[in-house]
């Protein structure tokens, strides 16, 4: 049987990213190595890392280790300050596709705007020039507000792939959501079913649809992010929740369901503050 892999969603520049993919932090390189390649055999074919991670070595392993083609796997990587210059975005490239041992990547994010540093734009600068120079297929930011946003679109004209942020019933972020739909920008979620101090798993509502479904929590709220049109990495290294956050393109929740889901919301003030942190 072959198995069961994510929908894609076509980004702007027109680059194909599977909607649900694997998140790799924090493993380091031994566990993201095994856990890579585990994942890849299952049927995933998008992996999230980072430089900030530590990992990508690692990744790179898994990658190989799994003998999928290359132009099958979709690996999104991101980068720090200190490389926020349109050049030294194109030397973050060039040490990040070395460390993941690819000659390309799929996706390149600035992991943080870090406006204080008040260097990002030239970081998208560099981004763009990677574009079109055909080293990443697609490129895009992290943990960036809509105004962030605003300020990278009106300087450069140049619109991003996918802005990646923390995403999860408990931080619906419909704020950002609404200028992401706006502007064509790809949604994509991190910390997808929680996690530090948001614990949606135990939910009632979630714990409900879950039984009623014969799914697990997790499954409901992937589910959830599906509904909402979103894109996910969730993070496991358990080969048997590995395989369940991946299967769950076999049912749907009602437009009910997912109002009773986004109840859960916390509001904005529930999110990491990109205007005071980042890396």
């Amino acid at each position: 049987m072959s198995p069961t892999t994510a929908p894609t969603v076509t980004l702007p520049h027109g680059a194909a990213m599977p909607r649900l993919g694997l998140g790799t932090w924090p493993m380091d390189d031994a566990e993201a190595e095994r856990v890579i390649a585990e994942a890849i055999e299952i049927g995933y074919r998008l992996v999230d890392t980072a430089e900030n991670y530590g990992n990508e070595r690692g990744v790179g392993r898994g990658l190989k280790a799994s003998g999928a083609a290359r132009e099958d796997l979709f690996v999104t990587t991101k980068f720090n300050k200190k490389w926020h210059g349109v050049e030294l975005a194109a030397e973050a490239f060039e040490r990040s596709a070395d460390r993941l041992g690819v000659d390309y990547v799929d996706l390149l994010l600035i992991h943080w705007p870090n406006p204080a540093q008040d260097k990002y734009v030239e970081a998208w600068q560099g981004l763009a020039r990677l574009l079109e120079q055909g080293r990443v297929k697609a490129i895009g930011t992290s943990n960036f507000k809509p105004s962030h946003l605003e300020r990278l679109i009106d300087e450069t004209g140049v619109v991003p792939d996918v802005n990646q942020i923390q995403l999860n019933p408990g931080v619906t972020r419909e704020a950002p959501r609404s200028f992401h739909v706006k502007h064509g920008i790809v949604t994509q979620s991190w910390s997808p079913i929680g996690g530090e101090g948001v614990d949606v798993l135990k939910e009632q509502v979630i714990v409900d649809l879950a039984e009623r479904h014969g799914k697990t929590p997790a499954q409901i709220v992937l589910r959830w992010h599906m509904e909402l049109g979103l894109t996910a990495v969730p993070k496991s290294s358990d080969p048997e929740r590995l395989a369940q956050n991946l299967d769950v393109f076999d049912f749907s929740l009602s437009s009910e369901d997912v109002a009773a889901i986004s109840g859960l919301d916390k509001g904005e003030e529930a999110a990491a503050d990109s205007d005071s942190f980042g890396h």
